[in-house]
Parts: structure tokens; C-alpha cells; sequence
């Protein structure tokens, strides 16, 4: 039999190959994506931090004018509790009650409403137009609340006012001598406040929202929709969890035009008042997205080539073992009969041998010899002779069948058959096969003389003493016995003297 090839021999080092160049590919993509996540993060921390500087800018702003207006508010309603005040002269009165008003950034109209909401007194005329706000939130909150102190009302235009621009109201109950409602006192503001101060923040892609605390949208820049000043929020999720957390920074999706969104806000002191501000979330990240898929880009490209590499050497790889193994086959292998040859027996004998000593399981040996071979090589020349011994190697190797089993050319016209866990009978069955299948080739052209086998065996078993050497002895012994009596049969060591 011919020796086995170890094609198998790559698999280790193929897998250790896949197996580093895999896991040097998991740990780029994880660094790398790692590091992007954390990119990700501090991309989102700094968007975070702006606009909580905005949102802070506007609050601080907001408060310093809103207490304008409640100054103003304070002065107004402490003049009309003043008893001596009827008495002065209409200009020296309207200066009195109005003399806080003219600080305050686009102020609109400062007035004073009696108990029925007439105006009583108008910061822009001696003469207060006659009107009645009675219907009014402004007027009706403190009419049916002593405690409501400083109100915001809901954005408004004025019917009478020729520019029509939203505003929005600041009053304060004025109380009697006996604490009875007697009035209110209210300060307006133009909107185009709010649209200066926001339009004065650079945020890029996104709005800036003013809010009160019943989700009332105030002001808002740039409109996302028309018509949405004055638009009720307050069902909206993101209204919601702004309400319930007070202040903070949360990521959502836009209710308005269903975009993602940074929303950072905060109350405006203790008023009741909310400041929003919205960035795009494509705006946050837009930097992180190209450096992201510049980096991906990149890695994707080493990881491949990697791969490739991987994959090329593994193929290299591939051909040198192949290339091995045929040296190793050719190196173990008999030329002539395509065998093993004697080194590669020596190798297996020995290493079978030790295998029994430790197992305890038996080993035999066959020593084949063809029989009269010079004369044939002498009637009908070498290479009718070659032929013939590749004709017998192949009737030896096709009589065992375990991969353990090794045929081997011993030397000139003689083969050995190493059979590893066999004992006497089983060798003997092989031999009578290999002796009977040989006799029984096909003679030469002009020779009646078929070609035949002696072959001697011998065994080991664990109730023998003997080495190595003696088992081969005895095979040895047992062929020439074979060789003596006649040829073309079977000895066994055993019965050898």
C-alpha cells in the first residue's frame, strides 16, 4: 500500500492563519468603532453644551426684561392706590403712573383696566381710547384669583394697532382699600423682542421656542409651520417630559415635521416659562457622519485587503504543503512499484511496535518473495520483470484494506506487509489472499509458467518476550522455510524450528 499523503497537515496552520487574521480584523472594527462611538458622544456633548449656553443667555435675558416689565407693572399699580392722585394735574398723574414703562425693550401699550376692564389710563395718551378687555385671560385670571401674581398671558394683536404684530401681556391685580379686586394693571410686548434676541444666536439647522407653562407656543425661530404662534403644545410628548424634568437635554423626534432632534430647555427663573432649544440631529452630527464614513471607508479598505492578504497566503500556503507532500510521498514512496519503500517500513514497523508494546494488541508480519524471479527476468528481460513486480504490488496492495496496514518493497523482488492488530489467523487469511490472487495473474506472452509468491509470517503477541529484530528474524526464517519446501505457499514462523 502507498503511503498516505498528509494532506491534513495545513488545517492547523490555516486555521491559526483565518483564525489571526479574523480576529485582527474584529479588533479593528472594534477599536474603530469604539472610537467613533466615543466621537459620537463627545459630538453630542458639545452640541449639549452649546445649547445649554444659548438656552442660558435667553433665560438671563428674558428675566432681566421681564422684571422691566413687572417694575413697571409695581409702579403702575402702587399709583392707583394712591387716594391724592385724582387730584393732580391728567399730565403730572400720567407721569406718575407711568414712570417706570418707558424702560422697558418694545414695549407696547401700558394700561390700567378697572374692575369692569375699561381702560382707565394709557401710557401712550392723556386720554385712554376707550375699550374694554373684560374678555381678556389677562383680566380674567385676576378677577377670579387674588393670588395669580405676575400673569402671562397668550400671544394677541391688537385690533385697533395698524402693524397688527403679535403681542403678548404682563399684568398684576390692583387690589382695593379692603384687598377687593379693583383692577389690573397690564404691560404688552411686541413678539419682534423675542424674534431680535433669537435671531441673534447663531444655532445653524434648528429653532429657538419660547413656551409658557401651558404648552402655548410664544415665540419660535425660525417658524417651522405657519400659524404656529399661539399653537397649544401641550398634548405633544416632548412638551410632556420637558414639563415633568423642568430642564435638561433629551433626543426626539420633532412633532411638528417629524425630524430628529437635540432639544435643550430650561424655565426662565420662576416664571412660567419654558425655553427650547431644537437642533437637527443631522446638524449635530454632520461633521461625525463624514469623518465616520471616511474612517469606515478607510478601515473597510485595510480589513478587505487584509482579508485578501489573508486569503492569498493561504492559497501559497496551500501549494507548499501540496508540494511537500508530494517530495514527503516521493521521499516514502518505492519508484518502481509506487509502494512504500524501506526507510518509510523501518518508520512504521517502529512506530507500530511501540504502539503494541503500550496497547498489548497484536502485530504481524509478512515477508513476500517472488518466487524464480532471475530466471524471469533471464527469459524475458528487466523490463518484463519490472512489469511484473508492479503486477504483484498492486495484487499486495489491493488485499489490505486499514488505513493502519502498510505494504512495503523490502528490496529486489521481495515485499513486507506490516498488519497491526492482527494476529496468526487474520494474517494468514491476508497471505492466502495475496498468494492465491498472484498465482492467479496473467501469465507472459510465450511463458506457461505463472508467477507466484512464498511468503512467511510471524506474530506478536503479549504472551511473547521477544524484540523487534526477532520478529523480523522470524518472518525472515519462516520465507526462506517457504522458499525451501517448494514455493508458492504460506509459513508460518510458529511452525518453523
Amino acid at each position: 500500500m502507498s503511503p498516505r499523503s498528509a494532506f491534513i497537515r495545513p488545517a492547523r496552520p490555516e486555521f491559526l492563519l483565518i483564525l489571526g487574521s479574523g480576529l485582527t480584523v474584529i479588533l479593528i472594527v472594534g477599536i474603530v468603532t469604539v472610537l467613533l462611538t466615543r466621537e459620537h458622544a463627545s459630538a453630542l456633548l458639545a452640541a449639549k453644551r452649546s445649547t445649554t449656553n444659548i438656552t442660558q443667555l435667553i433665560n438671563a435675558d428674558v428675566l432681566r426684561n421681564v422684571e422691566l416689565y413687572d417694575l413697571a407693572l409695581h409702579g403702575l399699580t402702587a399709583a392707583a392706590t394712591r387716594k391724592d392722585l385724582p387730584q393732580v394735574p391728567a399730565d403730572i398723574r400720567h407721569l406718575v403712573q407711568f414712570d417706570q414703562a418707558t424702560a422697558a425693550p418694545y414695549k407696547g401699550e401700558v394700561l390700567l383696566l378697572d374692575k369692569t376692564g375699561a381702560v382707565t389710563a394709557d401710557s401712550s395718551t392723556l386720554a385712554p381710547i376707550p375699550r374694554n378687555f373684560a374678555n381678556r385671560d389677562f383680566f380674567q385670571v385676576h378677577q377670579q384669583n387674588t393670588d395669580a401674581g405676575l400673569f402671562i398671558s397668550r400671544p394677541f394683536k391688537v385690533r385697533c394697532d395698524c402693524d397688527q404684530v403679535w403681542r403678548i401681556a404682563f399684568s398684576r391685580r390692583v387690589s382695593g382699600p379692603d384687598a377687593e379686586f379693583a383692577g389690573v394693571a397690564v404691560a404688552t410686548m411686541r413678539l419682534a423682542y423675542f424674534d431680535q434676541l433669537f435671531n441673534s444666536l447663531t444655532i445653524g439647522s434648528g429653532s429657538i421656542n419660547l413656551l409658557n407653562s401651558n404648552g402655548i407656543l410664544l415665540a419660535q425661530q425660525p417658524l417651522l409651520e405657519r400659524d404656529m404662534i399661539d399653537k397649544d403644545l401641550s398634548t405633544r410628548p416632548n412638551f410632556k417630559r420637558m414639563l415633568r424634568e423642568g430642564n435638561g437635554s433629551f433626543r426626539g423626534v420633532s412633532s411638528v415635521d417629524g425630524m430628529p432632534r437635540l432639544y435643550t430647555f430650561t424655565n426662565v427663573g420662576t416664571l412660567p416659562l419654558i425655553v427650547v432649544v431644537a437642533l437637527s440631529s443631522d446638524n449635530v452630527f454632520a461633521a461625525w457622519k463624514r469623518a465616520a464614513l471616511l474612517i469606515s471607508g478607510a478601515t473597510g479598505v485595510l480589513c478587505i485587503g487584509l482579508l485578501w492578504l489573508t486569503w492569498l497566503l493561504r492559497l501559497e500556503l496551500r501549494r507548499r504543503y501540496r508540494a511537500e507532500a508530494v517530495l514527503s510521498e516521493l521521499a516514502a514512496t518505492d519508484a518502481l512499484t509506487s509502494l512504500a519503500n524501506r526507510r518509510t517500513l523501518d518508520q512504521r514497523l517502529h512506530l507500530e511496535w511501540d504502539r503494541t508494546q503500550r496497547s498489548g494488541e497484536p502485530l504481524a508480519l509478512l515477508m513476500i518473495d517472488v518466487d524464480h524471479f532471475k530466471d524471469f527476468n533471464d527469459r524475458h528481460g528487466h523490463q518484463s520483470g519490472d512489469e511484473a513486480l508492479r503486477s504483484v504490488a498492486h495484487v499486495i496492495d489491493s488485499n489490505i484494506r486499514r488505513p493502519a496496514d502498510l505494504a512495503a518493497r523490502y528490496g529486489g523482488e521481495e515485499f513486507a506487509v506490516v498488519l497491526p492488530q492482527t494476529d496468526g489467523n487474520g494474517a494468514g487469511l491476508i497471505a492466502e489472499h495475496i498468494r492465491s490472487a498472484v498465482e492467479h495473474l496473467p501469465p507472459v506472452v510465450g511463458d506457461t509458467t505463472p508467477i507466484t509468491v512464498s511468503i512467511g509470517i510471524a506474530t506478536w503477541d503479549k504472551n511473547n518476550r521477544g524484540s523487534l529484530e526477532e520478529l523480523l528474524l522470524n518472518a525472515d526464517r519462516a520465507l526462506y522455510e517457504a522458499k525451501r519446501s517448494g514455493r508458492n505457499r504460506i509459513v508460518d514462523a510458529k511452525g518453523v524450528q
